[in-house]
Order: C-alpha cells, then sequence, then structure tokens
C-alpha cells in the first residue's frame, strides 16, 4: 500500500495545501453565501495544472497518475468541497470519458482546453426516474441522416451550465440488444447545441459554490462521430467511469474529514468553558481522537484502491470500500465537529458549518452507500 507519498505526489501536495489555505479558504464561504460559481479559483486551478493531473501530456496535460488528483482533491477537500468537486467532477467525469473511450479525433478537439481548466465536461448518467438504477435509462438516441437525434432528460449535473462548459456525455438508449434489453451508448453534446437545454441551478442543502443543472434534450441532434467509444457500450463504459471516480470521491471526503480534525483540535485549543481549553476535557478529546481514527481509515482505504489501479488489477470492491469508509467519515466527522463549535457550528462562516452540510451529499453521488455495500458483497460471491 502507498503508506507513504513519493517526493513527487509530496512536492504536489504541499502546492495544493498552499493554493486551499491561502487562496481558497479566504474566499470560498462569500461564493458559498452568494452560490456563485468561483471562476477565478477554478482559472487558477488550470493554470496550476490540476485539471490536467491524469492527462497525458500530447493533449496538453501533466502526465501525471490518478494518485496524483486524489491527492489534490484530499487537499482541496480538506477546505472546501465545492472548490474541490468541480475539480473531481471535471477530470473523472469531464476528461475520462474521452480520454478513455474517445477518438483520436475527439481527444485533439477537446482534452487540451479541458486539461487547461479553459474549459468544463460534464457526465449526463443520473435521470429522475434513475439514479442508483442508472440500466433504467429513458434518454433515446436515433440515428438520422447522419446525427443522433436524442430526446429525454438528464438530472443532478455537475459543471453542465458554467460559462465555460464545452459539453456534456451522456447516456442514451440507441436500440434493443438481442436479449431484449437496453443498448445504451454514451453521446457528446456540445453546449450550445440546438435543442439542449440547461435548466437553472438547483437550490441545494450543499456545495453551494459548485455546478449543477438539469438538462433537457429534444430533437437535439449531433453528428455520429460524437458516439464516445462503441456503440452499446456506453453503459459498460461509465460503469467503469464510476469505479475511477468513487477512489477519486473517497480522496476528496477524507480531505473532509481530515478537515474537520484540523478544525476541531484549534477550536478545542482555542475555546474556554469552566476555566479551561475545552480541548482538556476527556469528552472532547475521545470525540477527536475517534475522528482522526476514521481519516486515517478512509485514507488508507482509498490508497489502497488507487494502489491496485494503478498496477492495472481489479479494484471495483476496494473503490467501493474507500468510498463507503471515507463518506461515512466525512458525515460523522462534520456531525461531532459541528457538536464540538457547538452554536458557531451552525454558523455558516465557519468551515464546519459548511463541511456539515456538504458531507451528506458524499454518502449519495457517485453511487450510494447502498450501493457501495452491494457492490463489496457481490465480489464476496453473495
Amino acid at each position: 500500500m502507498i503508506m507513504q507519498l513519493s517526493e513527487e505526489h509530496e512536492a504536489l501536495r504541499a502546492t495544493v495545501e498552499d493554493f486551499a489555505q491561502k487562496e481558497v479558504a479566504p474566499a470560498i464561504a462569500d461564493f458559498y453565501i452568494r452560490e456563485e460559481f468561483p471562476y477565478d479559483l477554478v482559472a487558477t486551478m488550470g493554470e496550476m495544472g490540476l485539471f490536467g493531473l491524469p492527462v497525458p501530456e500530447e493533449y496538453g496535460g501533466m502526465g501525471g497518475d490518478y494518485v496524483a488528483l486524489c491527492v489534490a482533491l484530499e487537499e482541496l477537500g480538506r477546505v472546501d468541497q465545492s472548490v474541490a468537486i468541480t475539480l473531481e467532477a471535471g477530470v473523472s467525469l469531464g476528461i475520462m470519458p474521452i480520454q478513455r473511450f474517445g477518438s483520436d479525433e475527439q481527444k485533439q478537439r477537446w482534452l487540451p482546453d479541458l486539461a487547461a481548466g479553459k474549459a468544463l465536461g460534464g457526465f449526463g448518467l443520473t435521470e429522475a426516474g434513475g439514479g442508483s438504477d442508472a440500466g433504467a435509462t429513458r434518454t433515446t438516441a436515433t440515428q438520422d441522416a447522419g446525427d443522433w437525434v436524442i430526446n429525454g432528460s438528464k438530472a443532478f449535473i455537475t459543471n453542465s451550465g458554467t460559462r465555460i462548459t464545452s459539453h456534456v456525455t451522456v447516456t442514451a438508449v440507441t436500440d434493443k440488444r438481442d436479449d431484449g434489453k437496453k443498448e445504451i451508448s454514451a453521446i457528446l453534446v456540445p453546449s450550445g447545441t440546438v435543442g439542449f437545454t440547461v435548466a437553472p441551478s438547483y437550490s441545494k442543502v450543499g456545495w453551494n459554490a459548485s455546478d449543477t443543472h438539469e438538462l433537457a434534450f429534444s430533437d437535439c441532434r449531433v453528428p455520429e462521430e460524437n458516439l464516445v467509444g462503441q456503440r452499446g457500450k456506453g453503459y459498460g463504459q461509465f460503469l467503469s467511469i464510476l469505479d475511477e471516480g468513487r477512489i477519486a470521491i473517497a480522496a476528496l471526503a477524507t480531505g473532509a474529514a481530515q478537515g474537520c480534525v484540523d478544525e476541531s483540535v484549534r477550536y478545542a485549543h482555542e475555546r474556554q468553558a469552566f476555566g479551561a481549553a475545552i480541548g482538556t476535557y476527556q469528552a472532547i478529546q475521545f470525540k477527536i481522537a475517534e475522528m482522526e481514527s476514521r481519516t486515517v481509515a478512509a485514507r488508507l482505504a482509498w490508497h489502497d484502491a488507487a494502489e491496485k489501479m494503478a498496477a492495472g488489477k481489479s479494484f471495483t470492491k476496494e473503490a467501493a470500500i474507500a468510498k463507503l469508509l471515507s463518506s461515512n467519515a466525512a458525515m460523522d466527522n462534520a456531525r461531532e465537529a459541528t457538536q464540538i463549535f457547538g452554536g458557531y457550528g451552525f454558523m455558516n462562516e465557519y468551515p464546519v458549518a459548511r463541511h456539515y452540510r456538504d458531507s451528506k451529499i458524499l454518502e449519495i453521488g457517485e453511487g450510494t452507500s447502498e450501493v457501495q455495500k452491494m457492490l463489496i458483497a457481490r465480489r464476496l460471491g453473495l
């Protein structure tokens, strides 16, 4: 297991930590309260090369690995989840479908701006009637005169409506298979395409500085060459993308859990009650000790999954374990940190309040906790 980061990964971690503490932390509360997308912070992350970390150099990326992305996400997640999820979704869901399965022409056209953070891509899988049951896709795409004609809708799509969103890759039913089940394919839809409508932003409990929309497709036509990967393989492609993404989400969630520990330790030293710092009381010490234990376990879990992925081994079970443990750790730590802060923990100006509002979605997005348990059980032969 990756018990110690390499020198290169440690240097990256320190660089992202510095950015998160000096640039993200002082500014993000205002974006969050206004529910405004932080374009300047995203641009800076692009200039730092964060969006291009796992992208080959020939497409404008840094030529690094997925561990590097996860290291960056953990550090960002310590400070703010909205900024972290913008990077995570921008890479895992915007870039990876094209990088893993796209044609050479698609890679040449779309990856350079995505890797530079000048553009963002969305991942259109979830529908109003099919979240965990992604195979229940209703959106359709039929061929006509050299085009795909898409009809349907998608829900809860991250990075889909910013002014720098370049495209959304969507799953759609393109036919029926011989066994009667749906043939699902992936198709790239550029922003601004006629018939592609982005609804107003959702009013969300958390992640208020990230971009999330419902999408509608009404006789939306794109060229046949916008098919991403093989026809009929879209569902399987997206499942593999989700496996990778779960490691990234686990790293982000681990960062959130660590951020709650960091804030709680600081506050326990500063806050006085009954004539002493609250950190001198065993009740607070035990809470923070449990928080730290959960965080360390979550970090080991995503490291284990990332190592197996890097080695080309099967990592579905490990990714599910990492996602399950880390999202639980983030939610549990956010609840405990809010309790430690008392009334101040209920005020949005404090990072623990944002973590409390943000962390619940970590147990839902990119596969609910129940889905992770199902995947783990299946790998155990149950």
